[in-house]
């Protein structure tokens, strides 16, 4: 067991920001007991009645109204980033400046720009270390990568058991834009994208190369936007809340939809449908792999099964069967308080896991979990994004990647 306890620190304090805090505080609730004290230091919120509801929810010691009052904290040892897109860079500096390690949520960041940025930061103090002598760890979250059945999915296809993958298909649809009242916010800022493809599109492309290797082209992209303008809010807006408006409007810069195919590595064939404004899907992820030999799929909203079918079964009795986690299933048993099939899995579990697998990586610790995304993989995904941009550009021509 370490011997220093690891102080944390989550910056910004709405949805997203929550769930990091409630995964600090439950890190060390799953897998084994040899883990770091873990001491629940601060949140930071320029809104400072929502840090402190945050702050209360999880246990944390204090609230700070400004990022920086975080770097200059010196008894704080790692830090979640939870804010706009656009803001990654200044914290992250920031924060590596101060000595602290950093988990980033994802999209990286708002530009390719900013994200080439954090890769050159990543790669500046990757070098230096934190007041024990730890080297700096810099991460990008991608919770969905922490699914058990998900993952199930994967060891079925690196063992070879699965057979080839012809065909990966994907949807994330969310309809928190379905409205035309709700308020413009800095989700509808930062040009084409940046819009429902690097809020949820970066989820699906980075699940999707997780089980088929990297992203090798993209083509036949198109995106659009529905509501072309969007009221000021006379308040502030927390996740995709709404708030009372103004008259005042300012025009939406990035897409509401969009669908585009690609090439993974294995030389599967990509097809993703992408929205913001699908109507009654409040937030609903698929994914569906298919070969000769077997095929697979995922619905987030049934997160504790998955479907699968092979040659197990005779002809007559064969088709796509219900799996329900279990303990044979990767990172479920040990994973939450009753790890029993057919108890359940919640998203939020995917953050306890995910902050578990960074704080062992920056305590040093040997671990079963797969480390978290670096900057690098993060970028990497922004190069993705940027391609079907280029590729809905120019009329959905190939755009190669890498």
């Amino acid at each position: 067991m370490a011997e220093q306890t690891l102080s944390v620190a989550v910056i910004g304090a709405g949805m997203a920001g929550r769930s990091h805090a409630y995964g600090y505080r439950q890190a060390g609730s799953v897998f084994d007991s040899e883990f770091p004290s873990v001491r629940l230091a601060a949140v930071a919120d320029m809104n400072q009645e929502l840090g402190r509801d945050t702050a209360r929810r999880y246990g944390f010691e204090k609230v700070y109204g400004d990022w920086t009052e975080v770097a200059e904290d010196p008894e704080i040892d790692a830090v979640s980033i939870v804010v706009g897109n656009a803001l990654h860079l200044p914290i992250a500096r920031g924060l590596l400046e101060a000595g602290k390690h950093v988990l980033c949520e994802k999209p990286l960041a708002g530009t390719l720009e900013d994200a080439q940025a954090m890769v050159q930061l990543e790669k500046e103090y990757g070098q230096k270390t934190d007041r024990y002598g730890r080297p700096l760890i810099t991460s990008v979250g991608y919770t969905v990568r922490r699914m058990p059945a998900i993952n199930a999915i994967k060891e079925k296809i690196t063992s070879g058991e699965f057979g080839p993958v012809t065909n990966f298909l994907s949807t994330y649809l969310c309809d928190y834009s379905c409205d035309e009242n709700a308020p413009m916010s800095w989700r509808y800022k930062g040009g084409p994208g940046s819009g429902a493809l690097g809020d949820l599109g970066s989820h699906v492309i980075d699940t999707g190369e997780y089980l088929n290797g990297p992203v090798t082209a993209v083509r036949g992209a198109v995106m659009d936007t529905i509501y072309k303008e969007r009221h000021l809010p006379l308040g502030a807006v927390v996740g995709h809340g709404h708030v009372e408006v103004s008259d005042e409007v300012e025009p939406v810069e990035n897409e509401d939809f969009l669908t585009f195919t690609c090439t993974f590595a294995n030389g599967a064939v990509g097809t993703y449908t992408i929205s913001r404004v699908a109507f009654g899907t409040p937030n609903s992820q698929t994914y569906h792999v298919v070969g000769p030999r077997a095929q697979a799929s995922f619905d987030i909203t049934k997160p504790a099964e998955f479907m699968y079918d092979d040659a197990q079964a005779s002809a007559e009795t064969r088709g796509q069967r219900r799996v329900l986690i279990n303990s044979e299933t990767p990172l479920y048993a040990n994973s939450c308080a009753m790890d029993a099939p057919g108890v359940g899995w919640n998203y939020n579990d995917n953050f306890a896991i995910q902050a578990r697998a960074f704080l062992e990586q920056v305590a040093g610790i040997e671990s079963s979990l797969a480390p978290c995304g670096s900057f690098a993989e993060g970028l990497h995904t922004l190069e993705i994004i940027q391609a079907i941009a280029e590729s809905a550009n120019q009329g959905g021509r190939e755009v190669s990647v890498g």
